[in-house]
């Protein structure tokens, strides 16, 4: 056992020591897996950060009640009436008089991307006075909130950077009438940074939707109170309503882009992996090939066949580990915090996030190169230890 050991470790490092002959071939295997894991991990830093954003959208004790049978507020519709009970169920957290609840409507308007001037759906969530503190973290960074009456709007951060007219001081064309942009909000980082808000009767007169909302969000007075709300609001014969915490809302909400991205990330990298193997074995071969008189040599002088096939996977793997680290390095540097926008498929709106280049990310990209050099790595090693010693002592 401890031979075996000493000549893997005599054979590893001779083999390593070698590589600055190969340096050409060697780079060139190192380059292309970087390549293939800064895309790779490039591509699902988008799914990490539209889930970021989702999950930053929900508070740890706030709700969200919808039509029953609705998936999203966009195919949800609530009377005034029965918007109103919901804000009277128990369970709401209150200050003094005023409960922490907002009835909203959900609708859109077009508005041009500042990057390539096509326009995009652009959400326009028309809120109450208690909005601001149902959503956690919300926060005026320009301007003031709007006057409750006037056709005023409030714009999220990620909604001014993307689209054109949405800065402070710009008027928004909705229909035939033009609303003034008179403050700037964010949410932490939240999907509502997307959004364009303005007082819900006004939004209602706009569009002539009468009494009637689309959702009721509110925050509970505990986290625990959700069971006790929920009962209330779904045992009342007054009620037909789907009652979720935004936890579960916006998971569901993030399910179908976050698969949809990470799959074809996952394909993509597959792809492009598949090129990688095959450099990764071309260097690996002319490696081996160009070494066949020494590895026959330390053979003929009892090295065993294991210690070669481990030499030439450890070559193998430290190339595709540092192509590893300088891909996920490069994609890092590009790429985390990069804001962008998509379209949301479950709204069909457009939602802005910033890409997330985490740490488990980075680790699955440098296991993705890992991946690479062995499979790049193991039949060249296997062809190595094969080789007959006579024969490989009269090439070159």
């Amino acid at each position: 056992m401890f031979r075996s050991i000493t000549q893997i470790f005599q054979v590893t490092r001779f083999s390593i020591a070698s590589l600055p002959r190969r340096l050409g071939s060697s780079l060139s295997a190192m380059l292309g897996i970087a390549g293939v894991v800064a895309v790779m991990v490039g591509v699902l830093s988008i799914a990490q950060g539209i889930m970021s954003t989702m999950k930053s959208s929900a508070g740890a004790a706030n709700v969200i009640v919808l039509r029953s049978g609705a998936d999203t507020e966009m195919t949800s519709g609530l009377g005034g009436d029965e918007a109103r009970l919901i804000t009277e169920a128990p369970g709401i957290a209150r200050d003094g008089d005023q409960v922490i609840a907002s009835r909203e409507l959900f609708v859109m308007i077009n508005l041009p991307k500042r990057s390539t001037g096509t326009d995009a759906n652009v959400p326009v969530r028309g809120v109450e006075g208690q909005a601001d503190r149902v959503r956690e973290g919300f926060r005026l960074v320009e301007g003031r909130m709007f006057q409750p009456g006037l056709n005023e709007v409030i714009v999220g951060v990620g909604a001014r950077r993307e689209f054109q007219g949405a800065a402070l001081g710009d008027t928004l064309a909705v229909g035939s009438e033009q609303w003034p942009v008179v403050g700037v909000f964010e949410t932490g980082g939240g999907l509502a940074e997307s959004e364009v808000w303005v007082d819900a009767p006004v939004l209602q007169d706009a569009f002539r939707r009468g009494n009637s909302f689309q959702s009721v969000h509110a925050t509970l007075e505990r986290p625990g109170a959700f069971t006790e709300f929920k009962d209330a609001l779904t045992s009342d014969p007054r009620m037909n309503v789907k009652v979720q915490t935004e936890a579960e809302y916006y998971e569901g909400q993030s399910r179908l882009l976050y698969n949809l991205i990470t799959g074809l990330g996952t394909l993509i990298a597959l792809i492009m992996g598949l090129g990688a193997v095959f450099g990764a074995l071309n260097t690996m071969y002319t490696a081996v090939s160009s070494r066949t008189r020494e590895i026959a040599t330390l053979r003929a002088l009892g090295f065993r066949s294991g210690p070669v096939i481990v030499s030439v996977l450890s070559e193998s793997l430290l190339l595709a580990l540092l192509g590893g680290i300088v891909g996920a390095g490069l994609a890092w540097m590009a790429f985390d915090g990069f804001r962008g926008s998509t379209l949301n498929f479950s709204s069909f709106s457009a939602m802005t996030f910033a890409f997330d280049v985490n740490a488990p990310l980075l680790i699955q990209g440098i296991v993705f190169a890992l991946l690479i050099g062995f499979f790049g790595g193991l039949f060249p090693a296997i062809k190595a230890s094969r080789t007959p010693i006579a024969h490989a002592l009269r090439e070159l």
